[in-house]
């Protein structure tokens, strides 16, 4: 499997703070039962999701936006509100009539007594600038397939240098090790005022 190859940008003196997502590569499709006319809009479905997650959906008729294709289009952020209803906070669907559609997304990787740890350095085999991980601190795994990211103000501020680049790999309890997400770095100068 290839690394999700992601660009990472960091402000000088400002805390870095951010989410990953790790998905399995194969999709579930569900159902959706009912759209509620509601800000923000609620669909109803059996998920089979625990927690808040990303999602696609296709075929929803009389709301348009609310459609997005797999693999050609970035997913809905959705909400777990109970065992059969999600919501998408960014749309609203007020006076609308939404009907149908299905409910498509990739099940989180379990991360259950996993390890997480990123490296940033010059070059990929060069010295170690910066490092996180969930032993030393600065990546935190919160869920399935989530990885809580952060890189506070202060260390940030020290940075000297403007470009690298970085991997992060996760080591589950079996001792397999997985790489999920490598790329460029670049900082971008604190401004002095």
């Amino acid at each position: 499997m290839q690394p999700a190859r992601i660009p990472l940008c960091i402000i000088q003196g400002a805390t870095l703070r951010d989410t990953l997502r790790i998905m399995q590569p194969t999709f579930v499709y569900r159902a959706i039962t009912s759209i509620a006319p509601t800000a923000p809009v609620q669909i109803t479905c059996d998920h089979g999701l625990s927690s808040d997650w990303l999602a696609w959906i296709q075929d929803a008729r009389q709301m348009p936006e609310l459609n997005r294709e797999p693999r050609r289009q970035h997913p809905h952020r959705v909400e777990v509100v109970d065992a059969a209803t999600l919501e998408i906070n960014a749309i609203s669907a007020t006076g609308r009539t939404p009907a149908g559609g299905e409910l498509i997304y990739q099940p989180p990787v379990d991360l259950s007594g996993a390890s997480a740890r990123m490296q940033i350095r010059a070059e990929f085999d060069g010295p170690v600038l910066l490092e996180l991980s969930t032993v030393a601190g600065g990546l935190t795994i919160t869920g399935p397939g989530t990885i809580e990211r952060e890189i506070p103000a202060s260390d940030t501020a020290s940075i000297t240098w403007t470009k690298a680049v970085y991997d992060l790999e996760v080591e589950y309890a079996d001792g397999t090790v997985h790489r999920y997400f490598e790329g460029p770095v670049s900082v971008s100068p604190e401004v002095t005022r």
